[in-house]
C-alpha cells in the first residue's frame, strides 16, 4: 500500500476498511466481534476506542490465516467458542450484511460443521479456487500459489467468507499442517480436513456446505492503492457519503 499505516486502516468512502467489515457484522447482530491484530496493533485499537462490543487478539507471529483464527478464538470464553463463528478478512470492505445473513441462513438450514460462501468472478487471479469433482461436489480449496494451470482457470473462487460450528473449528485448527508453497497454516485446509472426517465417519454429514452467496461486486479485497480507489468508488456508488459511514 506504499504506507506504514496498517492496511485495514486505509480509508474508503469516509471509513477505514476494517470498520466497513465490522459494520456488516453489526448489521446481522453478530457478537462479540474479535479483531486479530498484528502490525500496527495499537493503531487498530485506537480506531475502535470506546466500542465495547469489540475484542482484540494479538497475532505476534504471522503464520497464516489458520493461525490468525486460532489466535482470535483465544479472545472468546469457552461457551462463546462453542457457538457459530463467522470468519472474515479485514481488507474486504465490500461485504454486505445481507450476504452474511444469507451465509448464516444456509449454515443454519444445513446444520453443517462449516459453510463456505463462494463467488464467480471474471478474473480469479490471486484467489483460492473451489475444487469440485466430476459430479460437481466440493472437494476443497486450492490456493492460487498451489494451483495447477487447469485449476487457475476455475472462475469459482473463495472470497474468505465463512461460518463454522465453533467447537468443530477449535478442534480442527491444531490439526492443520504447513505443507504448502508459503509454509503457512491455511484456514482453508479445514474444509478438506472436515470432509475427510465425514468420509471416515468421525463427523456427521454434512461436514461442509457450499453456498454461492457472494456477488462479484463484493469480492474485491485491497492490496494496492489502485484497488483501494476502486473500492472507494464502489462504496460511494452505494450511497455512502465521505465521512458519513459510521459502524
Amino acid at each position: 500500500m506504499k504506507s506504514d499505516l496498517p492496511k485495514v486502516l486505509h480509508r474508503a468512502a469516509g471509513a477505514s476498511m476494517v470498520r466497513w467489515v465490522v459494520r456488516a457484522l453489526r448489521e446481522i447482530g453478530a457478537g462479540p466481534i474479535v479483531l486479530v491484530i498484528g502490525h500496527g496493533a495499537d493503531l487498530v485499537r485506537q480506531e475502535f476506542a470506546g466500542d465495547d462490543d469489540l475484542r482484540f487478539a494479538l497475532q505476534s507471529e504471522q503464520l497464516g490465516t489458520g493461525h490468525a483464527v486460532a489466535c482470535g478464538l483465544t479472545a472468546l470464553s469457552p461457551e462463546e467458542a462453542r457457538r457459530d463463528v463467522i470468519v472474515l478478512c479485514g481488507d474486504g470492505p465490500l461485504v454486505r450484511g445481507t450476504t452474511l445473513a444469507a451465509l448464516m441462513q444456509a449454515h443454519g438450514r444445513s446444520h453443517a460443521a462449516a459453510t463456505l460462501a463462494t463467488s464467480r468472478v471474471p478474473d480469479p487471479t490471486g484467489y483460492g479456487r473451489i475444487d469440485r469433482d466430476e459430479r460437481g461436489r466440493f472437494r476443497g480449496i486450492v490456493e492460487h500459489g498451489d494451483a495447477t494451470e487447469a485449476q487457475r482457470r476455475i472462475s469459482e473462487i473463495n472470497p474468505s467468507v465463512y461460518a463454522f460450528r465453533g467447537e468443530v473449528l477449535g478442534a480442527a485448527l491444531p490439526r492443520l499442517g504447513r505443507a504448502n508453497a508459503k509454509g503457512e497454516i491455511y484456514l482453508t485446509d479445514v474444509f478438506s480436513l472436515l470432509l475427510a472426517d465425514e468420509h471416515a465417519g468421525r463427523l456427521a454429514s454434512p461436514a461442509v456446505e457450499v453456498v454461492a452467496a457472494v456477488p462479484p461486486e463484493e469480492v474485491l479485497s485491497v492490496n494496492t492503492p489502485e484497488q483501494l480507489a476502486e473500492v472507494d468508488r464502489i462504496l460511494r456508488a452505494r450511497g455512502a457519503a465521505a465521512g458519513g459511514a459510521r459502524a
